[in-house]
């Protein structure tokens, strides 16, 4: 059923889309890490089935489509775990970090639900907690193009939607310090989203677009 559903995904993308993905150079050999991906609209998820050729990943799902017995089915086959997005979830959290000591690659969206504006959303912090916990390495990654209304528009009138996938360098966040715990996790939260957001351009960066960490990260590359 995999196969599948992989060569589905393909195909579908492949006729309804233009798809250029850059940065494989950037992904650790080994499974393990973290993808942390912006969320502009609902081809953001396809992406990682159809970018990466070794479907050993999982992608945690709004626990709202659990509902939905076409997810169901869907989460069995390609690996969703369902997560509350907005209380601890502990069960998901320890699914997690089973998955993770497996080798498994998580891809998250720290945002926790795709951009209506169409703009990046200010990221929450589970991601950053985990990784830092943990010590995973955080592949921070780039889509553009997938906006809904923009999709939609074009599927609407029969032409192909661009979309660009681009992966930046891995790293690592410390560990928690013993003081400002909190301080220091909003900061560990920006810099996962302030590396996203650079890849991205300008008019997609929403809360992040001053963000005195982007700027700086600019003035790095420059």
């Amino acid at each position: 059923m995999k196969k599948f559903l992989r060569w589905l995904i393909h195909a579908v993308l492949k006729i309804i889309t233009t798809i250029d993905v850059s940065g494989y150079e950037n992904l650790p050999q080994q499974g393990g890490f973290v993808i942390a991906v912006n969320h502009l609209g609902i081809l953001d998820a396809p992406m990682a089935y159809y970018a990466l050729n070794d479907w050993n990943l999982f992608i945690p799902v709004a626990e709202k489509w659990e509902q939905s017995p076409l997810l169901r089915w869907l989460a069995k086959h390609l690996n969703f775990i369902f997560i509350n997005r907005f209380q601890p979830d502990l069960k998901a959290m320890r699914q997690i970090i089973k998955r993770m000591e497996e080798g498994q690659t998580l891809v998250i969206a720290p945002e926790g639900t795709r951009a209506r504006d169409e703009k990046m959303a200010q990221g929450k912090s589970g991601v950053a907690y985990l990784a830092s916990k943990m010590g995973w390495q955080i592949v921070p990654v780039a889509i553009s193009g997938t906006e809904d209304r923009l999709f939609l528009s074009n599927l609407k009138h029969f032409r192909r939607t661009h979309i660009k996938v681009k992966a930046g360098k891995s790293f690592m966040l410390p560990p928690f310090p013993r003081e400002n715990r909190e301080e220091v996790l909003q900061e560990y939260t920006d810099e996962i989203m302030c590396r996203i957001a650079i890849m991205l351009p300008e008019r997609s960066r929403g809360y992040y677009a001053k963000h005195p960490r982007l700027i700086h990260l600019q003035n790095v590359a420059e």
